[in-house]
């Protein structure tokens, strides 16, 4: 498939609607929606909505139907990286080919601005009420809030912040992968189809994609913060090192962590054996994952 001409359109239809959802700058307080759409609108993947909508057309969805889900993801991604991005945090000068939240806006305003975009997904959710049956929207809020908070992104975080200057175990560096990263990355994979009347079987498939996916994105990530073209990435490469960070490369090197990022690409791929074509845009994403620069 021609998933270049896929990616542009899904991405110019989340963008739309972000630029819809977001709060206008000229709503009081007038700085923190500045502050906000700032991040949310600077060029991006857009990954985690474009795989809500994909697996919602997997499933024979509408995408449309479930755009607040997925511009709710995108929030939820951008406040985490306002926040990794402070001094108190990873303390990064550039994001996205800009200058970070808290160089434009100050530290108090990137931190409100992250508070901000978190309640907003969740108030971006509760929109799909009008499409959704009220069971599957509980359900989706629900999955979406545990891959958010401790038993997901957040506590994938702590323990990357803990494990900085340690030697750290397989085990170790895979739960930061799979929570960090990954927990995202997997809910967004099954959550559009959850809402558009997917199965269980479907569902456990998708779950079985998302985590292959997103322990892939995480070690091309690894990799491409020592190979990869800071123009192209939107960040300067190496901050991993500098901060003495866990990960792929540093465990097993640049070789094996490349083996393993497509073996797990492969493992996404084929969990989707049981389904049709339409599904191929969420084959295709797997495999450029792995394809953006290694």
């Amino acid at each position: 498939m021609d998933l270049a001409g896929y990616l542009t359109d899904r991405r110019a239809m989340i963008e739309a609607a972000l630029d819809r959802l977001l709060p206008a700058t000229d709503r009081r307080p007038e700085r923190l929606h500045e502050a906000v759409r700032y991040s949310m609108l600077a060029p991006g993947k857009r990954l985690r909505p474009v795989l809500v909508l994909a697996s919602a057309e997997a499933v024979g969805g509408d995408p449309e139907h479930v755009m607040p889900t997925a511009c709710a993801l995108e929030c939820i991604h951008v406040f985490s990286l306002i926040h990794d991005d402070l001094p108190c945090m990873d303390d990064d000068d550039y994001r996205r080919g800009r200058l970070t939240n808290h160089k434009v806006y100050g530290e108090a305003m990137a931190m409100l601005s992250g508070d901000a975009l978190l309640t907003l997904a969740f108030e971006l959710m509760a929109q799909n009420r009008a499409t959704v049956s009220p069971d599957r929207l509980l359900q989706a809020i629900e999955l979406v809030s545990n891959a958010s908070g401790t038993r997901g992104m957040v506590g994938g975080q702590v323990v990357d912040i803990e494990s900085e200057d340690q030697d750290v175990s397989e085990e170790t560096l895979d739960y930061i992968h799979a929570h960090k990263t990954g927990a995202l990355l997997r809910v967004s994979s099954l959550v559009g189809a959850l809402l558009c009347g997917a199965d269980e079987g479907q569902i456990e498939s998708l779950k079985r994609y998302g985590k292959s996916i997103g322990l892939a994105f995480q070690i091309a990530d690894d990799i491409l913060d020592i190979v990869g073209d800071e123009s192209k990435i939107g960040k300067p490469v190496g901050s991993d090192q500098k901060q003495n960070k866990a990960t792929y490369p540093r465990l097993y090197g640049l070789d094996e962590s490349r083996k393993r990022a497509r073996n797990e690409v492969a493992t996404a791929v084929a969990a989707l054996d049981a389904f049709g074509s339409h599904a191929e845009p969420l084959r295709a994403i797997a495999r450029y994952i792995v394809e953006r620069e290694l």
